[in-house]
C-alpha cells in the first residue's frame, strides 16, 4: 500500500514508518524537521511541510491508500493550545480535497468516558485521577475526534492507555467502541502495529478502538 504518516518523528509515528517499511509498504513521512526522523528505507519519501497549510499537504496525501497520524501534544502547553485538533484539521481538508478516505489517528483511552464506570474500582479511581490531571490533553483530543466525526473520511481513532517504550510484540487486546477491560499500558510500537493492522478492517471505520495489553 501507499501510506502517508503524519507526526512521523514522534514515538508512535516513527514506529509506524519503521513497521510499514518492513511490511513492504511505500511510505511518505510528513515532517517539519527531517533531521528528527531516524528511519531510513528505499520505499520512504520524506515530505517536509508546514502542517498548518492544508493546500501544501495535498501533495503528501494524493493517491495514498491510507493516512496514519501520530499527531498530538508533546506537553501541557501544546494541549492547552489545542495542537492535536489544530494540526488534524488541515490533514482532513487535504484528504477531502484529494478524495483520500482512510484515516487512522492516535487518541487516548480516557475518552471512552462513561464506559470506564464498568471497570474494576481501582481502574475507575485511576481513570478519574488521570482525567483531572491531564484534562487539557483529553479536551484537545475530544475536539479532534469531533473533527473526525464531521469529516468525509473513513476514520478510526485508536485509543491507547499509558504509553510505554518496549519492542513490538503484536500481542495486545482491542475493543471497538470502548476500551479492553483494565486497560492500563501499551507500548508505542504496539500502538503502531495495531494502527497498521486496522487499515483494512471495515468494522473499525468511523469508530474508536481501544487498545491495551
Amino acid at each position: 500500500m501507499k501510506l502517508t504518516v503524519f507526526g512521523a518523528t514522534g514515538g508512535i509515528g516513527q514506529e509506524i514508518v519503521r513497521q510499514a517499511l518492513a511490511a513492504g509498504h511505500q511510505v511518505t513521512a510528513v515532517v517539519r524537521d527531517p533531521a528528527r526522523l531516524s528511519v531510513q528505507g528505499e520505499r520512504l519519501e520524506v515530505f517536509r511541510a508546514d502542517l498548518s497549510d492544508a493546500e501544501g499537504l495535498r501533495a503528501a496525501v494524493a493517491g495514498r491508500d491510507a493516512v496514519l497520524s501520530g499527531l498530538g501534544a508533546r506537553g501541557m502547553k501544546d494541549a492547552r493550545d489545542g495542537v492535536a485538533a489544530r494540526l488534524t484539521r488541515p490533514v482532513l481538508r487535504a484528504m477531502e480535497a484529494e478524495g483520500v478516505r482512510r484515516l487512522l489517528v492516535v487518541s487516548a483511552a480516557p475518552l471512552a468516558g462513561a464506559a470506564a464506570e464498568r471497570e474494576p474500582a481501582v481502574d475507575r479511581v485511576m481513570f478519574r485521577v488521570i482525567s483531572r490531571v491531564l484534562k487539557p490533553v483529553y479536551d484537545d483530543l475530544r475536539v479532534m475526534e469531533d473533527e473526525l466525526a464531521s469529516s468525509a473520511t473513513d476514520w478510526t481513532s485508536v485509543r491507547p492507555p499509558k504509553l510505554v517504550d518496549k519492542p513490538v510484540t503484536g500481542t495486545y487486546r482491542t475493543r471497538t467502541g470502548g476500551n479492553p477491560r483494565s486497560a492500563r499500558t501499551i507500548g508505542r510500537a504496539d500502538v503502531a502495529h495495531a494502527m497498521l493492522a486496522l487499515i483494512d478492517d471495515p468494522g473499525t471505520v468511523k469508530q474508536a478502538v481501544g487498545v491495551a495489553y
